[in-house]
């Protein structure tokens, strides 16, 4: 069953977002979808205990063991900004362009993993790039719950609010693959504008909500 959580300007919804009425009222797509990787961190797949870090254990992503198909989120005709473009770059569209954001800060590569990450944006423009340490353990602590990680394939907080600020109209936010809900405590943090997320996976689900009822108690 569909389950609905408000709080604050956020509404955090458990289950597949196509299986959910879209809201009419949203402005922009903003969204880390699964990458079709066959993505699984840890032994066994389990997530960690409550409150811990899920850099050696995690769940599954959810959706992961299937090629993304940007397709049905494009049909619904919003401005939307989209990450892991490289991963399915001959299923989108002509146009709009490009950010990418640098994982290790202009520091020299030390490992066999990808330094930067590329997002595609429906609107055109010029590319930018957007620059913070967030590989592996060595990452950017300072407004991110001290470098936790929730989820397999979390963004963190920063860059999901730079992101609010290439969007044209971040009015009403949609995030369909929410997650640990990176973006949606960016929206909190913002002050401005709304946020709708869903996430199917139960344990990220509860990730979210406790991080966006703390984030809106702490203001």
């Amino acid at each position: 069953m569909t389950e609905v959580v408000v709080i604050g300007p956020c509404t955090l919804v458990r289950g597949d977002w196509r299986d959910c009425p879209f809201p009419e009222s949203v402005t922009a797509i903003l969204t880390d979808p699964p990458y079709g990787i066959g993505y699984v961190k840890g032994p066994g797949g389990r997530p960690s205990r409550p409150g811990g870090s899920v850099h050696r254990h995690a769940a599954p992503v959810a959706g992961n063991d299937a090629p993304f198909d940007p397709a049905p989120l494009l049909a619904l005709g919003v401005e939307t900004l989209l990450w892991g473009a490289d991963r399915y770059r001959e299923r989108l569209p002509p146009g709009g362009r490009l950010l990418a954001w640098d994982k290790l800060a202009g520091r020299p590569s030390w490992d066999s993993f990808s330094d930067v990450e590329f997002a595609w944006h429906s609107v055109a423009g010029p590319s930018r790039v957007f620059s913070m340490l967030w590989k592996g353990v060595a990452c950017e602590k300072i407004g991110e719950d001290n470098g936790r990680r929730y989820h397999p394939t979390q963004k963190p907080v920063r860059l999901m609010a730079w992101c609010l600020t290439q969007l044209r109209d971040p009015t009403v936010v949609f995030d369909p693959y929410m997650g640990s809900g990176s973006t949606a405590v960016a929206v909190v943090r913002r002050g401005t504008g709304r946020f709708v997320g869903c996430e199917i996976d139960e344990d990220h689900y509860r990730v979210a909500v406790e991080r966006v009822r703390r984030e809106v108690e702490q203001l």
